[in-house]
């Protein structure tokens, strides 16, 4: 009876989840069809030579980055925009990333006014470069804080009307500023506060000077599994969420926003390590509170190429970290749930992070463990469970193909045909990992209750050519 009734309220729960991410699907498949035909009459190089176009800040916190940064620095300095600066910010580096920077583009300190509007470690000086042709560059040299406290200082010093927040081991687009800034400069009845773009898995491609020469399929299963991943939630999530105006999260990999709002929302929240999520949903707290209407948007343009974890031990670290930032910012911003001052985000963005993102994983391991319960005691209901594997599977299996080929039909990265049926093939194993991802969900869960802070480390590769084996430890980013 009572294990009747335990699995009758999964296959409940199962279809409800199946049923969301149908109908994400099919909103998103509407959104990017409205944005395709709408981008193929826009000409980006109006906008490079336009002397209308916004001033852009683009800040990137670094800590203990030596090893890429002078790399990163130029792929900054080479973005296609007019208007724009970056702003490095060394968060109290133990290595040599601000000695490096500083050789290399001949900073000095100079005399700079800014106020701390926004409360962040003591900024110990700001530099500049001799070298005219690097006067967009601004370095910062502060205490630790961490990035969210980073980010803060960068926001501080900046003269923009909009900031992009990125990390300093991404490789940004040249085009990406371009189409970031096109949703702040269309003539809307509501006012831009965010925009966000996909990320891509730079693993296995081949980088140059900062620069991506060829994009390649992962070469390990892991970080192929990732690609899937990524696909999904950004070309079949994020960009129905932004249709429907239930948007939570614009990735820390790369995201701009409103410099202005950012301010009077409080700026990035130092307590929690789920910074990109809860300033997203404190700017919408803030916006809806003063009564002005206000828009997140999402384009499906691939912008930044990140690295991922390609074992095990790295993806928990990751994966836990996520699981109790979403923890902290769903109970830090718990007023929003049905709220009818919020709208939609209200009645659906947040409910689905909560139910099905949040919730989801913990329902799932307790089924698992109620399930192999039941396969020990010899009364599963072996029809029953055969028939939901199957429906799971071929409905995970179905979704993951649809992404492929909207990724296909849009933006067609990868090249060789080959690498496409390999990431097919992928998908017909990423079920069974599954497991897997509840798991660290329930870890961070634990993490989040017993109060753990902090980032934690990472192993990885760096931005290295493909034949390059040479590993890099990144180390545990400090936070106060």
């Amino acid at each position: 009876m009572v294990a009747g009734f335990f699995i009758n309220i999964i296959f409940l729960l199962t279809l409800l989840l199946f049923g969301s991410y149908l109908l994400l699907g099919v909103f998103s498949a509407m959104a990017l069809r409205n944005y395709l035909r709408k981008n193929s009459y826009i000409n980006y190089n109006s906008l490079v030579t336009s002397p209308f176009s916004p001033r852009v800040s683009i800040i990137a916190p670094a800590y203990n980055e030596s090893r890429n940064i002078i790399d990163n620095v130029r792929t900054l300095l080479s973005l296609y925009y007019n208007n724009f600066e970056i702003i490095i910010v060394n968060d109290g580096s133990t290595d040599d990333t601000f000695e490096k920077v500083k050789e290399v583009y001949s900073l000095v300190k100079v005399n700079y006014f800014f106020d701390y509007r926004i409360p962040c470690e003591r900024i110990r000086g700001v530099y500049k470069s001799e070298d005219p042709s690097f006067n967009r560059l601004t370095v910062i040299d502060k205490n630790n804080g961490g990035k969210a406290d980073s980010l803060n200082a960068g926001i501080n010093i900046s003269r923009s009307s909009l900031v992009v927040s990125i990390d300093a081991d991404s490789i940004i687009e040249p085009g990406s500023i371009l189409k970031l800034v096109k949703p702040f400069l269309e003539e809307k009845d509501s006012k831009v506060i965010g925009t966000g773009g996909v990320i891509r898995i730079v693993n296995s491609c081949d980088v140059e000077k900062g620069h991506i020469r060829k994009i390649n399929l992962p070469e390990k299963i892991l970080p192929r599994l990732q690609v899937l991943e990524y696909t999904r939630a950004f070309l079949l999530g994020r960009m129905a969420w932004s249709h429907l105006d239930g948007l939570m999260l614009i990735s820390g990999a790369m995201g701009m926003f409103d410099r202005d709002t950012v301010i009077k929302a409080g700026g990035y929240s130092t307590k929690t390590v789920g910074e990109d999520m809860e300033l997203v949903l404190r700017m919408r707290r803030y916006m809806s509170e003063q009564e002005e209407k206000y828009e997140v948007t999402y384009i499906p343009d691939p912008l930044c190429w990140t690295e991922v974890p390609s074992d095990l031990g790295s993806m928990r670290r990751q994966r836990t970290r996520w699981t109790r930032g979403l923890a902290e910012s769903l109970i830090t911003h718990r007023k929003i749930l049905f709220n009818p001052k919020f709208g939609r985000l209200g009645f659906l963005g947040y409910p689905y992070w909560l139910f099905f993102e949040w919730m989801a994983p913990l329902i799932a391991f307790g089924g698992i463990v109620y399930s192999i319960f039941l396969a020990i005691t010899g009364v599963i209901n072996w029809p029953f469970f055969l028939l939901l594997f199957t429906f799971v599977y071929t409905f995970a299996v179905c979704l993951s193909t649809w992404a492929v080929l909207f990724e296909e039909i849009t933006f067609h990265k990868y090249e060789k045909k080959r690498e496409v049926l390999r990431l097919l093939v992928t998908a017909l194993f990423e079920p069974f990992f599954y497991p897997v991802h509840t798991i660290f969900a329930v870890i961070g869960n634990f993490q989040f209750l017993r109060g753990k802070k902090g980032w934690g480390g990472a192993d990885r590769r760096g931005f290295e050519m493909k034949n390059n084996k040479r590993r890099s430890v990144i180390p545990r980013r400090k936070k106060k």
